[in-house]
């Protein structure tokens, strides 16, 4: 027998494999973070020698989930601006409070979209905020993957002087961070109607020459449309396009308001697509075509977006919600059923990432994976587990969340910080909020 650092049992594993094999009463060895072995539980027991050894019982074990899109740190604001227009939301609530900013809250902010994530079987996620410094010091602490970087606008915020700063930022945190196993940077301009095409030019070469990943919001409402066709003359991505944007490997928030050959100059293109639907929906941004992009062959991940415009960064949600959507939008019952909807969730999100290691469980692929409890009352009984992860499960019957082989959370327990202690802190921040905001 070889040893290894973990062996876990669980009664079911959808390994999100080529061939979407799902294995009865299997086990997964973990070695070096990385997964040494899956397959029957009996065969693998008796080829390892584990440090510990976890039997999750009836539970089904899956690839960790990827948020492609969120401002983790702005749990902070949740509940604060709800029911209103993108725009009206942005200026009005969200970037006066973001002007009274602190790290510390940012960290603090940050550390509670982990504790959410990690509750609710996400393993990584792909970020964009101010002051991302103490979001991606949050991350180290939390043990989550995180790909992130500072937002780059055309303005001030609290945390820089404006893009110059936020790209030497962005370049700084690449250097710190080139070689860390779980954090990564991206370059981050917001959006097109927040930059300028100097801007723009200046992201797309610093992606290119420090070889990072863009992410930004593209495509989001027709309201930015009409913006980038006043300003710059053409619709959103045309615009990148002719910027090169669309050259580099990027990850596209939102891709909403897009016309058809738009669609397939995306697909044409390494741009990745991360759905929103839940955020979609609440700020009443429209209905981006999923169904056409998937059938053009175009990447596409799932995201929460941020807790201010969601309020949950809870991927199962995103799933149900995701398959829902589509159906009703497009009158079609069979658009984006479960299947389709969870490899958006895993693979997707592996693809936005731009991390192969991620979104299947086989051997030499990382060890990030999530355990559900099967003897839930909404999980049972059991037919279809591929359908009870995306029509049934809420998240919360996650018992286990494990990143890069190393157990995070536990049946309640966080294992790097203090949960109650976070809490305590959080309540302070909802204080600052409310005076920053002027409703104290």
């Amino acid at each position: 027998m070889r040893p290894c650092h973990t062996l876990v049992h669980a009664a079911l594993i959808v390994t999100q494999d080529e061939e979407r094999t799902v294995l009865e009463n299997a086990s997964i060895a973990v070695l070096d973070g990385l997964v040494a072995d899956i397959g029957p539980r009996h065969e693998v027991a008796s080829r390892w020698q584990p440090q510990q050894e976890v039997d999750l019982g009836q539970c089904v074990l899956l690839p960790g989930l990827v948020n492609a899109h969120t401002h983790a740190a702005m749990t902070f604001l949740r509940g604060l601006a709800d029911d209103m227009p993108l725009m009206e939301w942005l200026n009005s609530r969200i970037f006066p409070v973001e002007q009274k900013l602190t790290p510390e809250i940012v960290r603090l902010g940050s550390l509670m979209g982990h504790a959410e994530m990690l509750r609710t079987g996400t393993t990584s996620y792909i970020d964009m905020y101010i002051f991302e410094e103490a979001a991606l010091a949050a991350a180290e602490e939390s043990g989550m993957r995180c790909l992130g970087g500072e937002v780059v606008f055309a303005f001030p915020s609290a945390a820089v002087s404006g893009p110059d700063a936020a790209l030497e930022n962005t370049r700084v945190l690449a250097e710190k961070y080139a070689d860390h196993p779980r954090v990564r940077v991206a370059v981050n301009p917001h959006s097109v109607y927040t930059t300028t095409p100097e801007i723009l030019s200046a992201c797309r070469d610093l992606a290119y020459e420090l070889t990072l990943p863009l992410h930004f919001h593209l495509a989001e409402t027709t309201e930015e449309t009409q913006i980038c066709l006043h300003t710059h003359g053409s619709r959103p991505v045309a615009y990148c396009h002719r910027m090169g944007l669309l050259d580099a490997p990027c990850i596209l928030a939102h891709v909403v308001d897009v016309t058809p050959d738009e669609l397939d100059c995306l697909a044409a293109s390494k741009a990745v697509a991360a759905h929103n639907p839940s955020s979609n929906m609440k700020l009443a941004s429209g209905v981006a075509p999923v169904p056409a992009m998937l059938e053009r062959g175009m990447a596409v991940a799932l995201g929460t977006d941020g807790a201010a415009s969601n309020n949950r960064l809870n991927m199962f949600t995103e799933m149900g919600r995701a398959a829902l959507l589509h159906k009703v939008a497009g009158m079609d019952s069979t658009l984006l059923p479960a299947q389709t909807v969870l490899d958006m969730g895993t693979l997707g999100g592996a693809a936005a990432m731009h991390d192969e290691r991620l979104g299947s469980l086989a051997v030499g692929k990382a060890a990030d994976c999530v355990a559900l409890d099967l003897t839930s009352p909404n999980m049972q009984p059991v037919y279809n587990v591929v359908s009870h992860l995306v029509y049934a499960a809420t998240g919360m019957e996650t018992r286990m969340t494990m990143v890069d082989g190393e157990i995070l959370y536990m049946d309640g327990k966080y294992t790097r910080f203090d949960y109650e202690a976070l809490c305590r802190e959080m309540t302070q921040v909802r204080n600052f909020v409310r005076r920053a905001a002027g409703l104290a």
